[in-house]
């Protein structure tokens, strides 16, 4: 059989139509009946070589060849290197803009408190600016929570370009709003600028949820440590947020002109994200490991396997990865910034001023080391994904570490004895939890996708995103619970 379809080959003249290839025999000889034959047989057959060389359950495209370009041939032969890490840095970027919108408005706190809704501007004494930031909390973090995880079953925005697209559109245009609210005098209507403000953070976090969620997702397509880019990004957001704070207001002559460039300088941000992710494309090593991608939903497809990711098999295999992840932010923010921006010099000759140590020990200190934790994840990854967890649970330590410095929580008469009055020994504390946050969660996030099959990656590493997110909320939430342990000497009730 295989020798007469090679004779067929060899002696007829082929015809290409559509993508499929006929053989029709040029030999003038033969029987009626069997031209007869012929003449019924289909016109478009595709060619039957051998056995060893036809693949039966493959779709015809692929047969023939359809859609396979010189420079996806190129590509599989040569993989491409991301050069000069151009798209580590845009994942970056992105990551820097994932939590711009949460870092921009926790440090313009004194924008807020102090300015906008203070007694100098208004004239009148309102509670807003003293659970101004227990507001940006929970109007921040819902949304975003909520947002994350719908994101991951529903797709909310559509597909992956539109999604990014239409959440970083709506946050610049959130800025914009945020920027005309500090050009106008609102000093008559506080109440009014207030909820506006907080509406405007609903908003922001709704598509910043969205957007992060995606982004994370993106990242899981890329080797591991393209994840670990974001979660830099997103460290470093805080750092930058600060150093844009600090500029404006040295640089501005009032503090509705700092609180302007501070605002606009986010909205340029987030711009350079948006034109960034059109860029990706344009780069050989994402297009090589988008086309891995697609090469791996399409054997999925053609196992017939249904196209609805199996979520409570995925959420088993990565949870091991997706508590790390929720433990870590869990413990960071339960400490930061609630507890640890409230701890006041214990030392009068201690190296910081005064009116400095919060800043420098607290803020600055928290976004750098967690920037060079996150950093670190690029060159080590210690311990493996086994053993991740008990480094992990051992940060819970410094929940009663922070609590025994001199923590003095606003309009709180503490009980509770201060055991650490040790400037040194609070500052390497704050540190070494800094440093751990952004280690440890940069590889939670880079080991979620690999614990499960390549084409779920993806989807877990959304659920990464979303149970990150859930760690910041819970923190947050448990965080209130230390101004009420301080009031009681709780190490009383153990003798």
């Amino acid at each position: 059989m295989a020798s007469y379809d090679s004779q067929n080959l060899l002696s007829g003249s082929g015809r290409i139509n559509g993508g499929n290839i006929s053989v029709v025999s040029s030999r003038s000889g033969g029987t009626t009946a069997t031209h007869n034959e012929t003449e019924k047989a289909p016109f478009l057959e595709p060619v039957r070589l051998t056995p060893a060389w036809e693949e039966h359950n493959l779709p015809n495209d692929e047969l023939n060849f359809r859609g396979m370009t010189m420079e996806r041939a190129k590509m599989e032969l040569n993989p491409p290197r991301d050069k000069l890490r151009l798209v580590f840095l845009t994942l970056m970027i992105h990551g820097i803009g994932t939590l711009m919108p949460w870092n921009m408005f926790i440090t313009a706190k004194s924008y807020f408190v102090d300015y906008k809704l203070s007694q100098n501007y208004t004239g009148v004494e309102l509670e807003y600016g003293t659970y101004f930031l227990a507001y940006v909390g929970f109007a921040s973090q819902i949304p975003n929570l909520l947002f994350n995880w719908l994101n991951i079953f529903m797709n909310l925005g559509g597909n992956l370009t539109k999604r990014i697209v239409l959440s970083i559109l709506i946050e610049v245009i959130v800025f914009v709003v945020t920027v005309v609210l500090a050009m106008i005098n609102s000093s008559e209507w506080p109440g009014a600028f207030f909820w506006i403000t907080m509406t405007t953070v609903v908003i922001l976090n709704m598509a910043g949820g969205i957007y992060q969620n995606t982004v994370y997702g993106m990242a899981a397509k890329l080797p591991f440590k393209y994840t670990g880019a974001v979660v830099l990004g997103s460290n470093i957001s805080g750092t930058f947020a600060s150093i844009i704070s600090i500029l404006s207001s040295q640089f501005a002559s009032s503090v509705r002109t700092a609180a302007i460039y501070y605002f606009i300088t986010a909205m340029f941000v987030l711009l350079l994200c948006f034109d960034t992710y059109f860029a990706l494309p344009l780069n050989k090593f994402y297009r090589y490991h988008e086309l891995l991608k697609e090469k791996e939903i399409e054997s999925n497809q053609r196992a017939n396997v249904n196209a609805r990711p199996p979520y409570w098999t995925i959420f088993k295999q990565a949870f091991p990865q997706l508590f790390n992840v929720f433990f870590v932010f869990f413990i960071t923010l339960a400490v930061f910034p609630a507890v640890h921006s409230d701890i006041k010099r214990s030392d009068s000759g201690f190296i910081i001023e005064d009116e400095l140590f919060v800043s420098i020990c607290c803020f600055l200190t928290f976004n750098v080391c967690a920037m060079l934790g996150s950093l670190l994840t690029s060159w080590v990854t210690w311990p493996k994904p086994k053993y991740l967890v008990w480094p992990v649970l051992l940060r819970a330590a410094f929940l009663p570490l922070f609590l025994f410095c001199n923590y003095q929580p606003l309009n709180i008469s503490r009980v509770l004895p201060v055991y650490i009055n040790h400037d040194w020994v609070y500052w390497g504390i704050a540190i070494v939890m800094a440093f751990t946050s952004g280690y440890f969660s940069s590889l939670g996030m880079m080991y979620a996708p690999q614990s499960v099959e390549p084409q779920y990656a993806m989807t877990a590493g959304m659920f990464a995103a979303a149970m990150l997110i859930t760690g910041i909320f819970t923190g947050i939430l448990f965080s209130m619970v230390f101004p009420i342990v301080v009031q009681y000497n709780f190490l009383e009730w153990l003798h």
